[in-house]
């Protein structure tokens, strides 16, 4: 057994991912022998410090999703280390990494295709309660979800609707309550704000900010639209078809790119003038 200490104190950096590599199998034939392999990320190194954001950009199918999810051991990865505040989670079967599941929390694109439509939000939201906290009685989860929705900006009285009866923007808040019922240090937002209207946009974003001072929460934010992570990220990765091809402050990225790439996507980003 691997040993864990999810509740260590936290290192220099919280997160730090080197020479990540995931490839699928491509199987053909009657037997389905391999015959090779969709390279989605290889070689992939950065890190992420505590209470900061690290913008991971890129175009569609550029692998950016599939890092997320494999620093959530939601996809197996081929070669490389994730370490987790100082922890190599690597290595970790699922039920050694659960424990690591409270401190790393993932925002997912869809805010309806997210969240069960036959359950209420109280049952959405308490569900990661019931698992990680199993102390809580029912009483205590359903005041602990109220205090969730508000620090989301949503009326408690939300609590026994369902998800089809709120707007994306609503539903994206549900999500984030979501997320931070379990007291995480870093959350994955794999795009969250893409499938909202451009002001619905700046209140998710300032909410996620606000929550991120309040709580001092870390995050990786996953997006294709540079305008949005140029608002929200401290650093800022660029991912070209599976590779990272620059890193750096985001001050530097956006006055100063270095690879034709990533010039290429600012130049791409529309302008009022």
């Amino acid at each position: 057994m691997h040993s864990v200490d999810p509740e260590a104190p936290l290192s220099k950096n919280l997160l730090e991912v080197d020479s990540l590599s995931v490839w699928f199998p491509i199987r053909t034939g009657l037997l389905q022998r391999k015959t090779g392999f969709i390279k989605a990320a290889t070689d992939i190194s950065f890190t992420v410090s505590p209470g900061k954001t690290v913008g991971l950009v890129g175009e569609s199918g550029s692998g950016k999703t599939t890092v997320g999810k494999a620093i959530l051991k939601l996809l197996p990865i081929t070669a490389g280390t994730i370490r987790f505040d100082g922890t190599d989670t690597t290595p970790l079967s699922e039920s050694e990494f659960r424990p690591w599941r409270r401190q790393i929390q993932m925002i997912f694109q869809d805010p309806f295709g997210s969240l069960d439509p036959r359950w209420t939000i109280l049952q959405i939201v308490s569900e990661p309660l019931k698992i990680h906290f199993p102390e809580l009685n029912r009483s205590e989860r359903e005041e602990r979800v109220a205090q969730l929705l508000q620090k989301v900006r949503l009326s408690s009285d939300h609590m026994h609707r369902f998800p089809h009866e709120f707007s994306g923007g609503q539903r994206q808040r549900i999500g984030i309550a979501r997320a931070l019922a379990v007291q995480p240090k870093l959350i994955v937002c794999d795009e969250v704000v893409s499938a909202l209207d451009v002001s619905v946009q700046a209140q998710i974003v300032n909410l996620l900010q606000d929550l991120q001072d309040e709580l001092g929460l870390s995050y990786l934010f996953i997006s294709h639209d540079l305008a949005v992570v140029e608002h929200i990220s401290h650093d800022v990765v660029v991912m070209f078809r599976g590779q990272i091809v620059e890193k750096a402050d985001a001050v530097s990225i956006y006055t100063r790119p270095q690879h034709d790439y990533t010039r290429n996507l600012l130049a791409s980003v529309p302008s009022l003038d």
